[in-house]
């Protein structure tokens, strides 16, 4: 993508996958708007971003109306939107067996990681079919759950198989408007989230058992390369993980 327009919206921004995505899309030149439910956090990526040119704006992706209020910020301060990185997501219920998820948590779920991942992705998408230069790039964070699942993770699995038809679709949408997405799965990145992971995660065979994990800079390695392809080039699906988790041979 050229040097010359190089603005980008990270969502989840305030820690994890987003604040390292948010870092080292700064670190390679982009300006970043920065995402999330609370201030302080953003705040907090703010001040590790190495540039003056970062813009934080509390969101809840599952209101049209403040992700529809994001992106006029960004437009108001930026001008345009090159990226988005849809990132903002949740595991409420991870571990709760199906026949105990409450309703509630279900619809927890499928708001932010679908519904709130569509509204960004739809605001992005009208944002960079309408500026000039026409265009820009959709990056949605699916998951290694977008193509199996843990124990017990029904309603993020769903929504991360969801993901990867919502990146088919945008893709093909958007050819004609030279808007490219293109979905990263990553497995086990070293987050609040994962953090249960090094001390031991239900397995499908019923067994508990530590699993590696990976840096999250190695993530946001992957995501600036994506991102910084010329809009004719995309890499439709990335799965980054760490080397030695189960994943290839189970099942």
């Amino acid at each position: 993508m050229s040097t010359e327009s190089r603005i980008a919206v990270v969502t989840g921004a305030g820690s994890g996958i987003g604040r390292s995505v948010a870092v080292a899309l700064a670190e390679a030149g982009w300006s970043v708007a920065l995402a999330g439910r609370r201030r302080e956090p953003l705040e907090e990526t703010a001040a590790s971003v190495p540039s003056s040119d970062v813009l934080c704006v509390p969101t809840d992706v599952t209101s049209p109306d403040q992700v529809a209020s994001l992106f006029e910020a960004v437009r108001d301060r930026f001008g345009r939107v090159d990226l988005l990185f849809n990132n903002a997501g949740t595991f409420a219920g991870g571990g709760t067996p199906v026949e105990d998820l409450g309703h509630e948590t279900w619809r927890a779920v499928v708001d932010v990681n679908l519904t709130g991942a569509f509204l960004c992705a739809q605001a992005a998408f009208r944002a960079m079919k309408e500026q000039a230069p026409q265009g820009g790039r959709i990056i949605n964070n699916g998951s290694i759950s977008a193509h199996v699942p843990r124990p017990h993770s029904i309603a993020y699995t769903a929504t991360k198989h969801a993901m990867t038809g919502m990146t088919k679709s945008l893709s093909l949408d958007g050819r004609p408007y030279r808007i490219a997405c293109g979905q990263i799965d990553i497995g086990n990145a070293a987050t609040e989230m994962t953090a249960r992971m090094q001390s031991g995660i239900l397995q499908a065979n019923g067994e508990l058992a530590a699993e590696p994990v990976m840096d999250a800079a190695d993530v946001a390695a992957t995501v600036v390369h994506m991102a910084g392809l010329p809009l004719e080039a995309n890499v439709q699906f990335a799965t980054v993980m760490a080397s030695a988790m189960p994943y290839i041979g189970r099942g």
